[in-house]
């Protein structure tokens, strides 16, 4: 019980540091409300996947892998391929990530990954059957190494990356010739995501841990250059006009990210 007033009292006092600061213009990293931190891309760091890329922004690392099976359709779309995304928040990355089964952060996570991927039509999964009852899966496992704020939009730039550097393996009959391949994936769009909380009457573009804990509300909004094709609101309430203006920023944002997948 006294550890966790202290957590409370730590946090109001944080809160009242950060919105004084925020108030002259600044954040404690001295980046504007509108800024990314410093992004950094890998391509092609798991030699064992069919794709990957490890993603930092700032602080916050997230791998991504991506892996081709064989599965049998979903019955509403027997003539496509099924694509899975799954997450893991590693113990070792926060203090905050606890061992067990996945909770409800992760299942978020890859729920917001998924639907960017899938909204964005960025896999042509028609392109995945092989024949009645037999298609090619595609899985993305995401792992956050490191967290210091913002894991999902690593996450998710992470996932496209990945898939940029994904191939289509070589198939004999119904079975994968692991280790060979037909070519490149291809992505028709890349979705990026872009997150931001509200601080008092501040909204912050890719928010710090720090400012996740004392955030009043919190959107993530993925695009590609032509359309949103993901939301997800967290805790608090947003205005329209600031809901129209995240939007605005997201396009803007991700259009500078995009440019950086090559």
């Amino acid at each position: 019980m006294g550890q966790e007033f202290r957590d409370i009292v730590m946090s109001r006092i944080k809160r009242e540091v950060m919105l004084t600061t925020l108030a002259k213009g600044t954040r404690y990293d001295e980046r504007t409300f509108e800024a990314f931190r410093k992004i950094e891309i890998q391509k092609g760091v798991l030699k064992s996947a069919d794709g990957s890329a490890l993603v930092s922004i700032g602080g916050t690392k997230v791998l991504a892998s991506v892996k081709f099976d064989i599965a049998t359709p979903f019955s509403d779309r027997p003539k496509e391929g099924v694509l899975i995304t799954n997450a893991e928040l590693l113990p070792t990355a926060s203090p905050s990530f606890e061992t067990g089964p996945p909770d409800e952060n992760s299942i978020e996570f890859a729920r917001i990954v998924d639907r960017a991927i899938r909204s964005a039509e960025c896999v042509d999964l028609e392109s995945f059957f092989i024949e009645d009852g037999k298609v090619l899966s595609l899985f993305i496992d995401l792992y956050v190494l490191d967290h210091t704020g913002n894991f999902i939009d690593a996450g998710t730039l992470a996932a496209t990356a990945a898939l940029t550097n994904a191939k289509i393996p070589k198939l004999e009959g119904v079975k994968i010739i692991r280790g060979e391949y037909t070519g490149p994936l291809v992505p028709r769009a890349l979705p990026i995501s872009t997150t931001l909380c509200k601080v008092g009457d501040h909204w912050l573009v890719d928010p710090s841990r720090d400012e996740e804990l004392v955030q009043d509300c919190r959107i993530t909004i993925a695009t590609t250059d032509k359309h949103v094709c993901a939301i997800q609101k967290g805790k608090g309430r947003l205005s329209k006009a600031e809901f129209l203006n995240s939007v605005d920023i997201a396009f803007k944002r991700g259009n500078d990210i995009r440019s950086m997948l090559g």
